[in-house]
């Protein structure tokens, strides 16, 4: 009897040094000494009174570099369940990681520090991201310029094409939404460079020369990137003819330099012609009235038949001044690419107009008073048709709008 009273003394003075037994319950942070650390699984101790294992999908974090855990570090894990059997906690670096990396995402949301990320999936909506485990998006609506999907019409499906494209690429971007579970979680291109944009806009001058990068082409023009700006060359801004195509004149991605030719808040407007000679400035050199031209037709519209001259101007024939019989459809004269020869009737060096005419160059049919004897030796003599040639030509030169304007 003595002797177990001394041993259930020794037993009560051993428990007396000894921590308390803590209750670990699923959902806590534990942290703990890896006692044992492999690539597939990791062992902790937990305060001397439990033993943690960490395996399978939870060995990865988004935080730390896994990799360098080894006997004797400090592990930092969420308790996801327990094995009863052999007596262990299972752990998550997973998770733990995710907890962590919220807190950290709700920081950067009050700092506006920008951190990059990168999409690993789009959707016709915009770009998913997927931070070990927590997911977050990039909405269309909060892409930078150089990203943002100009598509023609807004197609959905070539949208999603753009968007595809852009998986895979670091964005630079801040957190401009996030909830306390990191359900969540929005993140914004264009927020992380609206300083840098505004610096940028406020220092822009009409008449600046930038350069930059095409973003986008649609039928009315090009996107110009630059400084985190954007701006519009409009097709009548691209060269000084007519402009029907514009991807002719750039391609996507492409570095253009620009000149800078209207600001209305954050509304930019561009031109690329204005960087080149205009050729108005020496046609007084080139032409005059009465002279005798032939050239390619490059448009056909309501008012009659532009030509495109030399130099890259154009001229038009008014439908009044293509033939002395009426004209019920021009296309069954001329077609685009023809070569046409016609006369220069009007030179308006200030306004940019050329008149040019098909009929001058053809005699007028004699009038019904015309003594019969001398309609009997026309009718022997037919009027001269319009001349043109159906030669194709490989490349079109351009018209300007003004013109089509002025002939209205």
């Amino acid at each position: 009897m003595p002797a177990t009273t001394g041993n259930q003394n020794d037993f009560s003075a051993i428990a007396a040094t000894m921590d308390p037994i803590k209750r670990i319950n699923i959902g806590d942070v534990v942290q703990g000494t890896a006692l044992y650390a492999t690539p597939k699984m990791i062992l902790v101790d937990l305060a001397g009174q439990f033993t943690g294992i960490i395996s399978g999908s939870h060995l990865h974090s988004s935080i730390e570099d896994v990799s360098e855990i080894g006997v004797g570090s400090t592990v930092e894990a969420i308790v996801i369940d327990e094995d009863e059997e052999a007596g262990l906690i299972v752990l998550s670096l997973r998770k733990a990681s995710q907890a962590r990396l919220i807190e950290k995402l709700h920081q950067n949301f009050d700092t506006k520090e920008i951190i990059t990320v990168i999409p690993n999936e789009a959707n016709k909506g915009g770009l998913l991201i997927d931070l070990d485990g927590v997911k977050g998006f990039i909405p269309v609506s909060q892409l930078t310029p150089l990203h943002y999907p100009r598509v023609e019409g807004a197609n959905a499906e070539k949208i999603l094409d753009h968007l595809r494209g852009l998986v895979g690429k670091p964005f630079k971007v801040r957190v401009i939404n996030v909830d306390n579970d990191g359900k969540k979680i929005i993140f914004s291109e264009k927020a992380a460079i609206e300083e840098q944009r505004m610096d940028a806009l406020s220092k822009l001058k009409v008449g600046d020369n930038v350069e930059g990068v095409v973003s986008g082409i649609l039928t009315y023009g090009l996107f110009v990137t630059f400084n985190g700006l954007e701006g519009l060359v409009h097709v009548s801004e691209i060269d000084w003819g007519h402009v029907s195509d514009p991807s002719k004149f750039a391609k996507v991605s492409d570095k253009v330099t620009v000149q800078v030719i209207g600001i209305e808040q954050e509304k930019i407007s561009l031109s690329m012609k204005r960087l080149k000679t205009n050729p108005w400035e020496d046609i007084a050199s080139r032409y005059n009235v009465g002279d005798v031209v032939t050239a390619p037709v490059v448009k056909i519209s309501q008012f009659g038949i532009f030509l495109g001259l030399a130099g890259g101007v154009n001229g038009l024939i008014h439908l009044s001044e293509i033939s002395h019989d009426p004209i019920e459809n021009v296309e069954d004269l001329v077609r685009v690419g023809d070569n046409v020869e016609a006369k220069i009737i009007a030179l308006d060096i200030t306004s940019r107009r050329i008149g040019l005419s098909m009929k001058a160059l053809t005699e007028a049919p004699k009038s019904a008073e015309t003594p019969a004897s001398e309609a009997s030796a026309d009718e022997e003599k037919p009027a001269k048709k319009p001349r043109a040639t159906k030669k194709k030509t490989e490349e079109a030169a351009n018209d300007n709008e003004s013109n089509e304007e002025a002939a209205a």
